[in-house]
């Protein structure tokens, strides 16, 4: 950025500074609340904010405002919260500039963030959830569960609500799909959501048959296309002369006899060698071109 000059004479140069990256990973696991740094940055602090059930204020965490650790224990708020329903959130700064505050998710489960299970099958996705919850218990029929899902390595924005197991469905084959779930009340998302899970969706029967047929033929086409073209450019005569037969012609022709003969006529045979590309003659008599008791040719 180009320097600020706040006063006339003697300027002093004030360079802009760009707010630092936000931290990844961010997880909680028993109460202990966790986050991986960008490792780009220096001089970095971290705060950790929650908001209690049913509300939208969001309020510093006790012992974790402005600190260069990467964790914190934020059991202390779980007293605050109604049935510890709270959500947690996290935020670089340096020097007076902050980063986007990123969500927390809740790694091995907690009392408000559901379990589920994953099962994929061909086109769909089954999160399996139990109706069976102490939030769901307190809350009867105003309380179900939010599932977002997505491609892999993209935003989960869509999202499917309902009282127990979500079905997602018209999904891609061969992809890898994720999800993450939330308890949702009246419309308002509670507690900590899950960490995000991910299932490669299988391909069916008959799709992976007509894949791996596919990929036969193409490697049987690789492997046959280079032959076939070798013969065609370097040996196209040659093979020609290998499919055409070898032919015959036999000629009658008329010779000189002596009185004593009885045969005016013999024969001539012509063959042709395809693969010489050569003309032989042979020539000899008929069987009754032999005078009485003498053989050879008059």
């Amino acid at each position: 950025h180009p320097p600020l000059c706040s006063c006339p004479s003697p300027c002093v140069p004030v360079f802009s500074e760009a707010p630092p990256a936000p931290p990844q990973d961010i997880q909680v696991d028993n109460w202990l609340l966790r986050w991986s740094p960008d490792p780009d940055d220096g001089d970095v602090t971290y705060t950790a904010q929650y908001s209690s059930f049913d509300s939208f204020v969001w309020t510093d965490v006790p012992y974790c405002v402005h600190t260069s650790l990467n964790s914190c224990n934020v059991s202390s708020i779980k007293a605050r919260s109604e049935y510890g329903c709270v959500m947690l959130r996290v935020q670089a700064e340096r020097h007076g500039q902050n980063s986007p505050s990123v969500q927390a998710c809740s790694k091995h489960g907690h009392l408000c963030t559901p379990d589920f299970i994953l099962t994929a099958s061909p086109g769909s996705l089954t999160v399996h959830l139990s109706r069976n919850t102490t939030f769901l218990r307190e809350h009867a029929d105003h309380a179900k569960y939010r599932v977002y899902y997505g491609k892999k390595g993209e935003a989960l924005q869509d999202y499917k609500d309902g009282p127990a197991s979500v079905t997602i469905d018209e999904l891609q084959e061969g992809q890898r799909y994720c999800t993450r779930v939330q308890y949702l009340y009246f419309k308002q998302t509670e507690g900590l959501p899950t960490c995000t899970q991910c299932e490669l969706i299988p391909e069916s029967d008959s799709r992976r048959t007509v894949t791996i047929v596919s990929v036969v033929l193409v490697g049987v086409l690789l492997l046959v296309f280079p032959v076939i073209a070798y013969f065609f450019l370097f040996q196209r005569g040659r093979f020609k002369r290998w499919l055409q037969p070898q032919y015959t012609f036999r000629e009658h022709v008329s010779l000189n006899t002596t009185p004593q003969s009885h045969c005016t006529h013999c024969f001539r045979q012509r063959i042709y060698n395809t693969h010489t590309q050569q003309i032989h003659f042979s020539i000899g008599p008929r069987l009754d071109c032999y005078p009485k008791g003498k053989k050879g040719i008059h």
